[in-house]
């Protein structure tokens, strides 16, 4: 089961480095190709991406998260395409068990799990465990679908039938639309333990409990409503 890693980046020179060591250190054989997309950036970015041996770097001028990952999509070759953020260390064996995932079951059209933010206070850690296992899985269980956009897969095939991502959504919400309208054409399974290292950056630069509740309003929003209600962002870097 080969996998396609895509990771977009938008001015990710502080980050993109350690993230694509994690990646080559974890490498395994179902990884086919990784592919760096680099939305529009103005840094060196895509200089630190092409310095890794098998990283191919494609460009979307279009700025926006959603655009990143149709371009990435786009320029896929393997059947499983997989999602992590330019600001994410790979755990040991995510690529395996993501592989693993797919083969055992092929009515499963998207795998996902949770992040670890590595670099945040440890009372925060707290809180954020607290959300993954007394809210967020619930959750899971009740409408039977959730993606973190930062640390999940999807067959190809499955974004084929969906017309591949909503480019009309600029940031939140997004992720949740992904795991919605896959969930029309197979399994989502979140599994707390596929776990994704994280940076923390956006609650050091919005505030933890301000950015946990933009989070979990579009949340709602496009489960209930099928569109997220936050349309602005602030890019943290």
């Amino acid at each position: 089961m080969k996998i396609s890693l895509i990771i977009p980046a938008y001015n990710e020179e502080k980050y993109i480095g350690q993230c694509l060591d994690a990646v080559t250190k974890n490498a395994c054989e179902s990884l086919a190709e990784i592919i760096v997309v680099d939305n529009a950036s103005t840094d060196r970015t895509s200089e630190i991406a092409k310095s890794f041996p098998n990283v191919r770097v494609v460009y979307e001028e279009k700025k926006g998260l959603t655009k990143a990952r149709q371009c990435g999509y786009n320029h896929a070759q393997s059947p499983i395409v997989a999602y992590i953020d330019a600001d994410t260390k790979m755990p040991a064996q995510w690529l395996e068990r993501i592989a693993q995932e797919f083969e055992n079951n092929q009515k499963v059209a998207c795998v996902s799990g949770p992040y670890i933010y590595h670099d945040i206070p440890k009372w925060q850690q707290f809180f954020v465990k607290l959300y993954w296992y007394l809210l967020a899985y619930p959750m899971y269980l009740i409408i039977g679908y959730m993606v973190v956009g930062g640390n999940f897969a999807i067959r190809k095939d499955t974004l084929i039938k969906m017309n591949g991502f909503d480019t009309t959504i600029d940031f939140y919400g997004e992720d949740t639309n992904i795991a919605r309208r896959a969930h029309a054409f197979g399994k989502v399974l979140f599994k707390p333990s596929l776990y994704m290292f994280t940076s923390g950056r956006r609650f050091s630069g919005q505030g933890f409990i301000s950015t946990g509740k933009t989070y979990v309003i579009n949340f709602v929003s496009e489960v209930v409503l099928k569109k997220p209600l936050t349309k602005s962002y602030k890019d943290i870097r």
